[in-house]
C-alpha cells in the first residue's frame, strides 16, 4: 500500500475493511475533440497514449502530465483482478471526485454517469465483472467556461489571474472498489443530543435482519442499541450514552461506533455537540462562541486540488490552529472526507461550501446540475461534527450583466434546510442575501480607522455598513440576523518583493510592523464589537499569484506566529464570560 499515492481509506466516518485502492498509474489520453467514444476508447484492447498517476489531476505536477491548458475531454483506463470470493459480494466502484461529467465503463459496458466536479459518487458493478482480469475506463468531460458548470476558483482564462487559479480536470480524489455483503448498510445519519447524552441513528438498509450499533469512548463501550429491519427499510436506533463527553474546540472528543447488519460491518464515529443561533449569538453546546476563522481554499502547488499526502491535510489544520484560528471557511470547494475527519478529531470548526463560481445564477436551468451535487455533498458530510454550517453560494455577482435570480438562491437555501435542520445556512456569502440564518458580509477595507468607524456605528445602534451597497444600494438589507464578517483583511504581502504578478487586496504594507498594526486594527474591531459573531480572515496560504496568506503557498510562515496567535486568541466581546 505504501507505493500507492493517498493509500488511506478515503471516508473514515463510514469505513469497511474489504476494499481495494485503485490509485496509482492509469493509462491516460487527452481527447479535446471529444471523439473518444466514437473511436472506442472505452473498449477493452484499445490503448491510450499516456500514463497518469491517480488521484492527481492532469494539470498537476504530481500527475506526471502537468498540462495547464484547457482539456475538454480526458480518458482513463486500467485493469483490476477480482477473485471469485470477492464476486460473492456486491461490488461498488467509488470515486471521491471527478471534474465534471463522468462516464464509467466496466469491460466495455457503461456502468453509470455523474454530473458534478466535487461530490463523491459510486456505482454497483457486480453484474459487469468477471473472475480474473477486468477493464475499467473513465471518461471525464470538463467545460470550465460553461454557465451550467460550477468551477469554483478554477480560472476561466488560460492563465491564472487575481483570485482564480490553475484548473482541475478529471479524477482528483481516490478511486476504490468496495466489497459489500448482499444485505448491507446503505447510509446512516446521526442526531446527537447534548442534553440527555444520547444519539439517534437513522440507518438506511438493504435486506432483512437486525441492525446493531455499539458506541465507545476511548475504547470503553458506553452504549448499545438495535433495531429489526425488513427489506429496503429505514430504522431509527437510539443509544443512551453512559458517559457524556462533549465535542469541543481544540480537543475534539469523538465517540467510536461499530455498526453491523447481517454480515456487513462498518466503523464510524460521531461527536456529541449542538450548534444553534440564539439571541444574536452563535452557540456551541449552549455557549456563546466567537468564530475565529480563516479562508482555506484547499490548493496545493504540486497537487492543485489534491493534497499530496494525508499529512498535508493535517498540517493545514495545525498551521491554522497554531496562529489562533479555531476554524475555517472551506472556500469554493467541497473538501475531501479525510480532511473533515481530521477537523472532527482536532476540534476545528468549518463551514461547508460549494464551488459555485462559474454558474449562471440568473438562470434556473443551472440547478439541473448544481442542486443534485449540493444535496450529494450534504448527504455525504452530514455526520461530521466539525461542520457547523452550510454555505451553498459565495458572492453571487451578476452574471454577464444579468441579475441573480433571488428565487434560485432561496430554493437552494430551502433545500439545504429541508435536508439538515441541525445547522445554520448562509444562502450566499457576502452578497446578495435573499433568505439566510446568518447575515455575513465581506469587507476588504485596509484602513483600520475607517474600518472601525464603519462598524462602530452598527454597534451603537446604527445600520450595518455594507461596502457592497455602495454600488448596489437596492440589493440587500440586514434584517436583524446575527452578523459574521466572513471575509476581510486579505493584506498583500509577498515574500518576493520583486514579484510584480503578486496580487492582494489594497496596498501592501511597507514593513512587517505595519502589517501587524493593520492586522491587529482590523481584527480588533471585530473582536470588540458585540454585534459580530465571528470573523474569517483572507487567507490561510498564498495561492499562486494571490499573495495574501498567513503562510506561503508551500506552507512556510510569513509572519511571527506567536504575535498572530495573541491577536486572534483575544476574547471577543460577545463571548459569554465578558457579558
Amino acid at each position: 500500500m505504501k507505493s500507492i499515492p493517498r493509500p488511506e481509506y478515503p471516508n473514515p466516518i463510514f469505513e469497511r475493511e474489504d476494499w481495494q485502492n485503485l490509485n496509482g498509474y492509469w493509462d491516460f489520453e487527452i481527447d479535446n475533440g471529444n471523439s473518444g467514444e466514437e473511436r472506442g476508447l472505452y473498449k477493452n484492447g484499445v490503448k491510450l497514449s499516456q500514463s497518469i498517476k491517480v488521484p492527481f489531476c492532469p494539470e498537476s505536477p504530481l500527475s506526471g502530465i502537468n498540462n495547464k491548458d484547457f482539456m475538454t475531454s480526458v480518458w482513463y483506463k486500467r485493469t483490476v483482478k477480482v477473485t471469485a470470493q470477492q464476486l460473492d459480494n456486491r461490488v461498488f466502484i467509488h470515486f471521491g471526485a471527478v471534474d465534471f461529467f463522468t462516464t464509467v465503463y466496466i469491460n466495455s459496458e457503461k456502468a453509470g454517469t455523474h454530473f458534478g466536479g466535487y461530490a463523491s459518487f459510486s456505482f454497483e458493478i457486480t453484474h459487469l465483472l468477471k473472475e480474473g482480469e477486468n477493464f475499467i475506463a473513465v471518461h471525464a468531460q470538463d467545460d470550465t467556461r460553461s454557465p451550467m458548470q460550477a468551477r469554483g476558483k478554477q480560472s476561466e482564462l488560460f492563465y491564472s489571474h487575481g483570485c482564480d487559479y490553475t484548473r482541475t480536470t478529471g479524477i482528483w480524489q481516490t478511486v476504490y472498489l468496495e466489497f459489500v455483503p448482499k444485505s448491507y448498510i446503505k447510509s446512516v445519519r446521526y442526531f446527537p443530543n447534548t442534553e440527555n447524552s444520547s444519539v439517534l441513528i437513522e440507518a438506511q438498509l438493504c435486506g432483512e435482519g437486525t441492525f446493531e450499533a455499539r458506541a465507545y469512548f476511548n475504547g470503553k463501550q458506553v452504549g448499545y442499541s438495535s433495531a429489526k429491519a425488513v427489506s429496503g427499510d429505514t430504522v431509527f436506533c437510539p443509544i443512551e450514552l453512559s458517559e457524556k463527553h462533549l465535542w469541543e474546540l481544540g480537543t475534539g472528543g469523538l465517540y467510536d461506533l461499530d455498526l453491523s447488519f447481517c454480515l456487513d460491518k462498518v466503523k464510524s464515529y460521531f461527536g456529541l455537540r449542538r450548534v444553534n443561533i440564539e439571541n444574536g449569538k452563535f452557540l456551541l453546546n449552549g455557549e456563546s462562541t466567537f468564530m475565529r476563522m480563516v479562508l482555506d481554499q484547499g490548493f496545493y502547488p504540486d497537487g492543485i486540488y489534491t493534497a499530496p499526502t494525508e499529512e498535508a491535510l493535517i498540517r493545514d489544520i495545525e498551521l491554522s490552529m497554531s496562529v489562533g484560528f479555531n476554524g475555517a471557511r472551506l472556500h469554493q470547494k467541497i473538501f475531501e472526507p479525510r480532511f473533515l475527519y481530521h477537523c472532527d478529531r482536532l476540534g476545528y470548526m468549518v463551514w461547508g461550501e460549494h464551488g459555485n463560481w462559474g454558474i449562471d445564477i440568473s438562470d434556473f436551468t443551472c440547478l439541473k446540475y448544481y442542486l443534485p451535487e449540493w444535496l450529494e455533498a450534504l448527504e455525504r458530510d452530514f455526520n461530521h461534527p466539525s461542520i457547523i454550517g452550510w454555505c451553498p453560494f459565495n458572492e453571487t455577482w451578476d452574471y454577464k450583466g444579468r441579475r441573480q435570480d433571488g428565487e434560485l438562491i432561496r430554493t437552494v437555501y430551502l433545500a439545504t434546510k429541508a435536508y439538515d435542520k441541525t445547522r445554520p445556512c448562509i444562502d450566499t456569502s457576502g452578497n446578495f442575501h435573499v433568505q439566510t440564518d446568518i447575515y455575513d458580509i465581506h469587507d476588504y477595507e485596509q484602513n483600520p480607522t475607517v474600518f472601525f468607524n464603519n462598524y462602530n456605528k452598527f454597534m451603537t445602534g446604527g445600520e450595518l455598513f455594507e461596502s457592497v451597497l455602495v454600488h448596489h444600494p437596492a440589493r440587500q438589507k440586514h434584517n436583524g440576523e446575527p452578523v459574521f464578517m466572513s471575509e476581510y483583511g486579505g493584506i498583500k504581502w509577498s515574500e518576493d518583493e520583486g514579484d510584480k504578478k503578486a496580487w492582494g487586496y489594497g496596498n501592501a504594507p511597507k514593513t512587517k510592523k505595519e502589517f501587524f498594526e493593520r492586522y491587529e486594527g482590523l481584527t480588533g474591531t471585530l473582536l470588540d464589537n458585540d454585534k459580530f459573531i465571528g470573523f474569517c480572515y483572507t487567507q490561510l496560504t498564498d495561492v499562486e499569484q494571490e499573495q495574501n496568506g498567513i503562510f506561503t503557498y508551500d506552507r512556510k510562515p510569513k509572519f511571527d506566529k506567536e504575535v498572530l496567535k495573541k491577536i486572534n486568541s483575544r476574547k471577543a466581546r460577545i463571548e459569554k464570560d465578558l457579558l
